[in-house]
């Protein structure tokens, strides 16, 4: 089934930059597709980002430009370069594994 560790949340002042990452086990990652998402309070989970197991990637328009989704499958792990970060993009950031594997989630705030 597969297990997701997320890891490099944090607060970032607007304008700033971080890079999450997500680390699989327990599955065969290289042939999965993966992707993050986000849930800021009060409105529903959204998609970020995806990455197919062939490396073609697709991203919501609000992070377009600023966000890149890529992945290592010699690490099991998926990565989310996020820059010029705003405060709208404060939320809980959730790694996926295609279909309905989860991460625990880690939290990104983007504020002065």
């Amino acid at each position: 089934q597969g297990q997701l560790v997320e890891s490099g949340g944090g607060l970032v002042q607007p304008g700033g930059s971080l890079r999450l990452s997500c680390k699989a086990s327990g599955s065969i990652f290289s042939i999965r597709h993966m992707g993050w998402y986000r849930q800021a309070p009060g409105k529903p989970r959204e998609l970020v980002a995806t990455i197919t197991s062939g490396g073609t990637t697709n991203y919501a328009d609000s992070v377009k430009g600023r966000f890149t989704i890529s992945r290592d499958n010699a690490k099991n792990t998926v990565y989310l370069e996020m820059n010029s970060l705003k405060p709208e993009d404060t939320a809980t950031y959730y790694c996926n594994m295609w279909p309905d594997v989860w991460g625990q989630g880690t939290l990104v705030t983007v504020s002065s």
